[in-house]
């Protein structure tokens, strides 16, 4: 059978279905980072605010990679509009206790001469804590600071069991409910790397950056100049998700399969549990200091680099994979996002209604397995759009054949219609309809893209990258504090803040191991064999 014929049934069959209203219930998360900066643009160097709560504990505040690299959280919700208020509330509430300071407003950071201005995030004396700034600072040891200054957005996406237990019917599977989630997951996971290049070029928004983020070292791409130091490819539209951002060289003989839970979950705890030479040169604790977890391949699993991974909500103490293997997958997390420039919050609805659409199209379509290299053509295929995206005529590879990324795209956008009216059917109004035709419309004009609009305004005012988005900071920043709280109060914060400082501390008072027998135990009781259902 035909993919697209399979894929028609499958929509067909969902609109025709009486159980519509469990597509409603679709969850979704935001995770925004963002640099704190002074008005001149450097890297604050101040600790993380008092004012915000702990780091380690507050549910909704805390930090990446360093202690400016903020991170706020909204919690998985399956309303968009209050998805937007909660992240707009957190902005808002973080800018008033920031001490003379903004929120950088893209993903590229600037103004950073040495990577040891980048001060590794604190969490506290306790354990835990202590773990999170020795993973940093191994992070920092492998792979240097600057590539952890970028910051992102993910996005956390889980559809509820209600429709998964009718679209288990629909397919006529028999197995444990649980396993099929996580089955369907996987497929999705698959299309979505089939595909990812379609996000990157509407959502991509870093075609230019600023020269001090090379730091004198040579680059392979051909980058053209504007301003005093800013550096740009002309068709570029995520320099973030390029090598020179979040990729790693060491992670690429990984080969970790998609094809299956298990396979999953043995690619990573292989990766955990791998030495690399090439970070045995390091040492693990040199004169007394930690300098990294350990000298495998992967610290710990969030060390993995991917555009998207399949998640479950884990226990105190319990490894990520660990989780997957006893419980399944819940959600899946989306990581190929830039922050979006030309929101105050990063992202904005529309994104998160296409990603909607996006990531079913990826569910319903056909899924099959991917050979290693089947995800190295479709890693190929993402560079390309990286750097090259904007380009007409650009030749993507689909399966064995060349093919205009103009005219795959095209069909992409016809065969998500199908499911944009069956998600408007299903909430009312035309919202998902009028997200594919505004989308649709960067297709047609690669100037409309983010990438597009961010490279032409940075041209037609020949103004540098660094000024440009220090001006929207100190926009987005004047919208946020012109606005009202829409969900949280400032006295929720303030609880929040008070709570998470006592949390802290409770956590930091019931230590009893020392930090080495602490970390010891970890990796022991997280062994592959505890993993077992």
């Amino acid at each position: 059978m035909h993919l697209s014929q399979l894929f028609s049934e499958r929509i067909a069959a969902l609109q025709a279905a009486s159980w519509n209203s469990t597509i409603v219930g679709i969850r979704r998360g935001i995770e925004r980072e963002t640099l704190r900066i002074k008005p001149d643009g450097r890297l604050s160097q101040l600790d993380h605010p008092q004012a915000l709560g702990s780091a380690l504990t507050h549910p909704l505040i805390t930090t990446d990679f360093s202690e400016s690299l903020l991170e706020f959280i909204t919690p998985a919700q399956s309303d968009i509009e209050v998805t937007v208020a909660q992240l707009t509330d957190i902005h808002k509430f973080a800018l008033s206790k920031l001490a003379n300071e903004q929120l950088g407003a893209g993903s590229m950071p600037c103004f950073i001469e040495h990577q040891d201005e980048i001060r590794l995030a604190y969490y506290g004396t306790s354990n835990v804590g202590r773990m999170k700034t020795v993973y940093r600072q191994g992070l920092k040891n492998r792979y240097g600071s600057m590539m952890q200054a970028i910051s992102g957005v993910h996005f956390n996406f889980s559809i509820p069991n209600e429709f998964w237990q009718h679209y288990q019917q629909l397919l006529g599977d028999q197995s444990d409910l649980a396993d099929f989630i996580s089955a369907q997951y996987l497929g999705l996971i698959r299309n979505y790397k089939r595909y990812v290049w379609l996000i990157v070029y509407l959502f991509g928004a870093s075609p230019a950056m600023c020269k001090s983020f090379l730091q004198g070292r040579q680059s392979k791409y051909a980058f053209e100049t504007l301003g005093k130091g800013t550096l740009y490819l002309p068709y570029a539209t995520s320099l973030r998700m390029s090598d020179l951002g979040y990729t790693n060289s060491a992670q690429s003989a990984l080969n970790v399969s998609y094809n299956n839970l298990p396979d999953y979950i043995k690619g990573l705890q292989q990766a955990i549990t791998t030495p690399s030479a090439e970070y045995q040169d390091i040492g693990v604790k040199v004169d007394g200091n930690y300098q990294q977890l350990n000298t495998n391949i992967l610290q710990i699993e969030n060390e993995f680099y991917s555009t998207i991974r399949p998640k479950r909500t884990t226990q105190s103490g319990e490894r990520p994979t660990c989780a997957l293997a006893k419980r399944g997958v819940e959600y899946i997390e989306v990581r190929a996002l830039d922050v979006n420039p030309f929101s105050a919050v990063g992202i904005s609805a529309e994104q998160m209604r296409f990603l909607d659409l996006f990531l079913l199209y990826c569910l319903l379509q056909q899924s099959p397995t991917m050979s290693a290299e089947q995800q190295e053509v479709a890693d190929q295929n993402l560079r390309k759009v990286v750097t090259d995206g904007r380009r007409l005529n650009l030749d993507l590879q689909d399966g064995a054949h060349p093919r205009l990324m103009q005219d795959w795209a095209e069909q992409l956008f016809a065969e998500l219609m199908p499911i944009a009216h069956w998600l408007d059917g299903a909430y009312g109004g035309d919202q998902y309809q009028s997200v594919l035709k505004h989308f649709y419309l960067s297709l047609l004009d690669p100037g409309k893209t983010f990438s597009g609009q961010l490279l032409a305004k940075l041209k037609a005012s020949q103004q540098d990258n660094s000024q440009f988005s220090l001006a929207l900071a100190t926009q987005h920043q004047q919208t946020l504090f012109a606005g009202e709280y829409q969900f949280y109060t400032e006295a929720e914060f303030l609880q929040m803040t008070t709570d998470s400082l006592g949390a802290q501390q409770q956590i930091e008072q019931q230590d009893t191991l020392s930090f080495d027998s602490y970390l010891a135990q970890y990796f022991v009781e997280n062994a592959a064999k505890l993993c077992d259902k």
